[in-house]
């Protein structure tokens, strides 16, 4: 009965690192998606901003979707063994985290964004705090395993 009771418990473990792999997957589409089609489109991928834009703000907001984009790339490299990489998705997580607060800060100061960052604020206080904390309970059930 005992070893039925730890395949059980290796399985669901097994499945909870899986489900945990295809959520953070599914979440790396946002900046691989947004950061790729603002390289390429510049400032015009935001809509409502009136063209032609400073040269400046374009280079600037490339750059930064360089760095979002390249975030997107890191974090697919913690899913494989993602409950190993908790040190390096909690850097990834810290810096979208301090993104969202930057945003944060502009709303209060500036009014509110678009829908679309609006849900981005939520993906970067809510579900990458979340994801953070869940790939911590992850990595901590499979030391036990090995423990």
């Amino acid at each position: 009965m005992e070893v039925a009771g730890a395949v059980a418990a290796l399985n669901l473990r097994a499945a909870e690192r899986r489900l945990l792999q295809i959520v953070v997957a599914a979440a790396c589409l946002v900046p691989l998606a947004a950061g790729g089609s603002s390289i390429l489109r510049g400032v015009s991928y935001l809509k409502g901003v009136p063209l032609p834009v400073p040269a400046s703000l374009d280079s600037h907001f490339r750059y930064l979707s360089g760095i979002f984009f390249a975030l997107g790339i890191a974090v697919v490299t913690c899913i494989p063994a993602i409950e190993r990489k908790g040190p390096r998705l909690r850097l990834l997580g810290a810096m979208v985290v301090a993104g969202g607060f930057a945003r944060l800060l502009s709303w209060v100061e500036v009014g509110a964004p678009s829908r679309g960052h609006q849900l981005g604020l939520v993906m970067e206080l809510g579900a990458m705090p979340l994801l953070m904390l869940w790939q911590w309970r992850v990595a901590r059930r499979w030391a036990d395993r090995a423990g």
